[in-house]
């Protein structure tokens, strides 16, 4: 589905927020945060959801042919 230039950023932008968050995380002892390997997978299949988006947008861009 084509996205529009705003949503293309928007969705970046979460990715990115995601990626730090996950990164922060590593930093951070599992046994301290309740359903740690549940928020983990979250994050990993949100980014991964957001990124086929991204992925899905710039295949359904006119090739010019």
């Amino acid at each position: 589905m084509k996205l529009t230039p705003v949503e293309k950023e928007r969705i970046t932008d979460s990715k990115m927020k995601i990626n730090s968050i996950t990164s922060s995380l590593r930093h951070v002892d599992p046994k301290k945060i309740a359903d740690f390997d549940d928020i983990q997978e979250c994050l990993e299949d949100a980014d991964k959801s957001l990124g086929a988006a991204l992925r899905s947008s710039e295949s359904d861009r006119p090739t010019g042919h």
